[in-house]
């Protein structure tokens, strides 16, 4: 006979347990079983969690199951399902931010970039995005041109950001000749990159030039 959550004395419930104790207080089944809020005739929510987790193998495998999927799991449905997805969804993207390197000073930027471009035997233009809290969310190679020179895509690099979401930003370049001295045309473009960031609300970083081996930067953070 299943037991339904009402039923349990309130301080054994998962949702009491939870509030009053925190989540790692509860197993996964209970985990899933709060998210879910209630079962079907003959299965409580805890009991369908516990079925969920056993039919996809773990907490892993269900955080990645198909929202239509889970729909059509009994004692689901549209609604719960959503919610699990929305669950999962806040966690990995939790995780993802918390993990993410912080672009706090011109170095930090080089570092990327040079991974990024720094071996490149033409020059390329890249754009580092960055959250609010500086940390990377995204890096891109927006122009490439020859062995001497690149066009800075203003325009198309403010675009990036804007499109990915972003709240801060780096630029970085190349020079192939293996010299990372900033030229008057960098500098200029530097100037160009933090009047359009201004513009759009967006917080500039830096611009640096890199090398496989060394960068400099082509104008003083903001």
């Amino acid at each position: 006979m299943s037991v339904k959550m009402t039923d349990l004395p309130v301080d054994d419930r998962p949702r009491e347990r939870l509030l009053r104790g925190g989540a790692a207080t509860l197993s996964d089944a209970e985990l899933i079983a709060v998210q879910l809020g209630s079962g079907h005739a003959g299965a409580s929510a805890l009991e369908v969690a516990q079925r969920l987790l056993t039919e996809w193998g773990g907490m892993e495998a269900l955080a990645l199951a198909h929202p239509e999927d889970l729909a059509r799991a009994k004692g689901v449905g549209t609604a719960k399902a959503a919610r699990l997805v929305s669950a999962f969804g806040m966690a990995s993207r939790l995780e993802a931010t918390s993990a993410a390197p912080q672009l706090l000073t011109s170095e930090d930027i080089a570092t990327h970039a040079r991974a990024l471009i720094g071996r490149s035997r033409t020059e390329k233009v890249a754009v580092l995005i960055a959250d609010g809290g500086s940390r990377l969310k995204r890096k891109e190679v927006v122009a490439s041109g020859t062995a001497k020179s690149c066009p800075m895509p203003v325009r198309e690099i403010v675009a990036t950001v804007l499109r990915h979401d972003g709240v801060a930003f780096a630029v970085a370049h190349n020079h192939p000749g293996g010299d990372p001295a900033p030229t008057p045309a960098d500098i200029k473009a530097t100037a160009l990159l933090r009047d359009a960031a201004q513009t759009v609300g967006l917080r500039f970083l830096d611009h640096v030039v890199v090398t496989a081996a060394n960068w400099r930067s082509a104008g003083s953070r903001t």
